[in-house]
């Protein structure tokens, strides 16, 4: 991890650390909560598109494959939280095998279309097979993650749990990134008849990118399963695939620090909006929910046409521009200064 990664990681824990003496109020927490559980399925989803090239409409899929194993296994058969979360990431890699063998060793978008059918047959399943998946009614009876023993039963101690996850899974991308791998990844990524005639096997770097930004997705949802002790097909449907898609490429496809802006913007987004609607009904203006997806649309769009590589690297180039600016404005100065004296 390089030396501005190393700073941005160290400033992810000292925040860890530091938000919970701020945010006291438990509903506000269960958001951050939320909102760590999609900065870790982004942080997946930004080493497959944004370093290897690979275009996924169906991670909300992999979600649902972890919360549903976890849930079920635990739910219905008394199993361990701990095994039936890796008895969820090893069902998502053998699935992310079988799936990206054959649609990975094509060219262009038929990854993004297998996927995309993949979403949609997982979420029939969860909503037809009553039996296993309690249908639309739901999933329940889902135990609490426990430590050593120790159950975390409240907002602060889960907040803290999740967020050390999505620390540990950033540190894990970029080790990746900075690797032999990553470089044949992002090798992989410009041009894929250049990699390989390096020697690069990019079916093979395909395969294993795809297969591990699936079981980041899948930590994600067995995660979301402890800690709401219900599940139902509802928050597993494609648009939530489009919604992650959409934050990725909001904070930036190619960087992980964009993805994670990306993910933390779209998730706190709707309690902004919430506070919006109340502040607007003061002057009779009545906010609509249905509203939220022109807000997102609005939102991507202009992202898209003035900030087409996200808002991370949006920021960087403003940081870098204000700082030439005032180097430009005191070097003017300095050498004004100067020639008074001389005169």
């Amino acid at each position: 991890m390089g030396g501005k990664n190393s700073a941005g990681f160290l400033a992810l824990i000292i925040g860890i650390v530091l938000i919970p003496f701020f945010v006291t109020n438990d509903y506000y927490l269960g958001v951050l909560i939320f909102t760590a559980f999609n900065c870790l399925a982004c942080i997946g989803l930004c080493l497959l598109m944004g370093y290897a090239g690979q275009i996924s409409i169906g991670h909300g899929a992999f979600i649902a494959i972890g919360a549903y194993t976890s849930g079920i296994l635990t739910s219905k058969f008394a199993w361990s939280p701990w095994l039936a979360m890796l008895c969820g990431i090893l069902l998502v890699m053998v699935i992310a095998f079988c799936l990206g063998i054959p649609a990975l060793r094509l060219k262009g978008h038929y990854l993004a279309m297998a996927t995309l059918g993949f979403a949609s047959i997982v979420h029939i399943i969860a909503v037809a097979a009553v039996d296993l998946t309690g249908g639309p009614s739901g999933l329940v009876n889902i135990p609490r993650l426990d430590l050593f023993g120790y159950v975390l039963s409240s907002d602060r101690q889960y907040f803290y749990f999740s967020w050390s996850v999505v620390a540990l899974g950033v540190y894990i991308a970029f080790n990746l990134i900075n690797s032999r791998v990553g470089r044949g990844l992002q090798a992989l990524h410009g041009s894929e008849d250049a990699a390989s005639s390096l020697g690069i096997n990019i079916t093979s770097y395909k395969v294993q990118i795809f297969m591990l930004s699936a079981v980041f997705a899948s930590i994600s949802g067995s995660l979301y399963a402890y800690y709401m002790n219900y599940i139902d097909p509802g928050p597993f449907d494609v648009s939530h695939s489009v919604l992650l898609i959409t934050m990725v490429a909001v904070g930036g496809l190619h960087n992980i620090w964009g993805a994670m802006i990306g993910a933390i913007v779209l998730s706190l987004l709707p309690e902004f909006l919430s506070f919006l609607s109340d502040y607007l009904q003061v002057f009779g203006i009545e906010y609509q929910p249905d509203y939220d997806t022109l807000v997102y649309g609005g939102i991507l769009l202009i992202i898209m046409l003035f900030l087409p590589e996200g808002i991370f690297i949006g920021l960087v180039k403003a940081i870098g521009f204000i700082k030439a600016s005032i180097k430009k404005v005191l070097g003017k100065k300095f050498s004004e200064s100067g020639a008074d004296r001389v005169e």
